[in-house]
């Protein structure tokens, strides 16, 4: 694989940083089967995870269920979330060591997660003060696939597009990092589907975030 010069990073969160996908998955199913739901195999809720909390709850109750329901799934889901979030969560292998390894670039988190429960994980695992920025999917219209995030905080910092790179574990991490014409590496070892990922077409593909060593001087 050919070494890039990379002055700017942004990090997806969920799936990408941390192995949190139990704790979701726990939280869907304890919201779905509190409204008279079945619960659904991970396999299934896999797919859902990473548009954000709101596309997760509708996606799982299906698109014709009634909006007071999917009112009450959401608030059920972000109780029990909020009260579970870190029991199952936690670093995947080798994250410190590749964050300091990166340190003397700009790192950026754009993730969909809401943006507080994004500075709780990170000051959780003590890994906030390698971030510059963070960009929580709490605006609906600024939020991946879309380019948005990526675009605004290059603009915000001055950063060359041809020398960032967006990580990510999902098809929409790589789109939202296409779109903003950068570099874009899909990570095959968190929660999206190696598939999605590949149809995606990211510039790299690992199957270990330790392996941006790798690819990124």
């Amino acid at each position: 694989m050919k070494k890039r010069r990379v002055k700017t990073a942004f990090f997806d969160l969920d799936g990408t940083l941390i192995d949190s996908k139990k704790d979701i998955i726990d939280s869907l199913n304890y919201a779905l089967k509190s409204l008279g739901y079945e619960e659904k195999p991970e396999e299934v809720i896999r797919g859902y995870i990473g548009p954000g909390r709101d596309m997760l709850i509708l996606d799982s109750l299906g698109r014709a269920a009634p909006p007071d329901v999917v009112t009450r799934a959401g608030k059920i889901f972000s109780e029990h979330y909020h009260a579970h979030m870190f029991d199952n969560t936690n670093l995947f292998p080798g994250v410190p060591d590749v964050l300091e390894y990166l340190k003397s670039k700009t790192l950026m988190i754009v993730t969909n997660k809401a943006r507080d429960l994004t500075i709780q994980t990170l000051k959780r695992f003590g890994i906030e003060k390698y971030f510059r920025k963070v960009v929580g999917g709490d605006d609906e219209m600024c939020r991946k696939p879309n380019a948005c995030p990526i675009v605004n905080l290059l603009g915000e910092i001055y950063a060359p597009r041809e020398e960032a790179i967006m990580i990510g574990d999902s098809d929409i991490d790589v789109q939202s990092g296409k779109l903003a014409g950068i570099l874009t590496c899909g990570l095959t070892c968190g929660i999206g589907r190696e598939e999605d990922i590949k149809k995606a077409g990211p510039d790299y593909i690992l199957d270990d975030i330790r392996k941006l060593k790798d690819i990124i001087y």
